[in-house]
C-alpha cells in the first residue's frame, strides 16, 4: 500500500508543477488552487509512504515519477516538442524508478535507527 500512495503522490507532483507553470507567477486563481492541492496531497503521500519505505529510495522514487510525468505531459499536451532523446532519457528515468523498487528489498525498515536504550560504544585508543 505505501508503495501505491508513493507512485500516486509522485503523479500528484506532477500536478503540482504543471499547474505551478501554469499560474504564470501566482496571477491565475485557478492554477493556484491545483498547485496547493496537488502539493498538499503530493507531499502527504510521500509522507505517509516514508514510514514504511527508506527515505533515500521513497524520495528518489517520488521524484523520478513526479519528473517522469511532467514531461511526458508536457510533450503530449504540445508545451514542449517530441523527440527520440527525451523518449529515451525518460525510458531510462522509468528504468531507474523501477530498478530502485527492485533493490529496495521492501522489508519495512522506514530508517536504520538504534532501538530506544540502545548504547553506542566508541573503539577509539584509550577507551578500554
Amino acid at each position: 500500500m505505501h508503495w501505491l500512495v508513493l507512485v500516486l503522490s509522485g503523479v500528484f507532483e506532477a500536478v503540482w508543477a504543471t499547474a505551478l507553470s501554469k499560474s504564470e507567477g501566482f496571477t491565475k486563481v485557478v492554477p493556484i488552487i491545483v498547485f496547493i492541492l496537488g502539493a498538499a496531497i503530493s507531499m502527504g503521500g510521500l509522507g505517509w509512504a516514508l514510514k514504511e519505505i527508506p527515505v533515500s529510495t521513497g524520495y528518489a522514487v517520488w521524484v523520478g515519477i513526479g519528473a517522469g510525468t511532467t514531461a511526458l505531459w508536457a510533450m503530449l499536451s504540445g508545451a514542449e516538442p517530441v523527440r527520440v532523446v527525451r523518449i529515451l532519457l525518460l525510458c531510462g528515468i522509468i528504468a531507474c524508478v523501477i530498478g530502485l523498487k527492485l533493490v529496495s528489498g521492501d522489508d519495512g525498515v522506514a530508517a536504520a535507527t538504534p532501538s530506544e536504550g540502545a548504547r553506542v560504544t566508541s573503539t577509539a585508543a584509550g577507551d578500554n
